[in-house]
Order: C-alpha cells, then structure tokens, then sequence
C-alpha cells in the first residue's frame, strides 16, 4: 500500500469518526462505560481531535 493510499483511508476513518461524535452531540445520544456515562463535552474534544487528524492526513495525501 502506497503512503498515499494509507493518508487516504486514514483520513477517511477519522472523517468518519468525528461525524459520528457530532451527530452524538447534536443528537444528544447517551454512551455508558459500565456504569458511568460519558459526558458530552469528551465527544467535543474527541470531535476537535478526530477532525485534526482527518484533516492533516487528507492534506498530507494531497501533497504527496
């Protein structure tokens, strides 16, 4: 697999994963660990790290 195609996919999966931690925030959907339930503002920063991390790959893809 070519560098390319890996900064491709990478950014894709973490496109993926920030939508869903902002449909999770619109939505307001509960996540129980256990007992405990995760508070919103974790999918926040969860939503900022995941769409960082896509963006960069899909920049880097686009510059190889």
């Amino acid at each position: 697999m070519s560098s390319r195609n890996f900064l491709r996919i990478a950014g894709t999966i973490f496109a993926l994963v920030a939508l869903a931690h902002l449909l999770r925030i619109i939505m307001g959907w509960p996540v129980m660990i256990g007992t405990w339930s995760i508070p919103i503002w974790i999918s926040l920063i969860a939503l900022v790290g995941a769409g960082l991390l896509s963006v960069t790959g899909l920049r880097l893809a686009k510059s190889i």
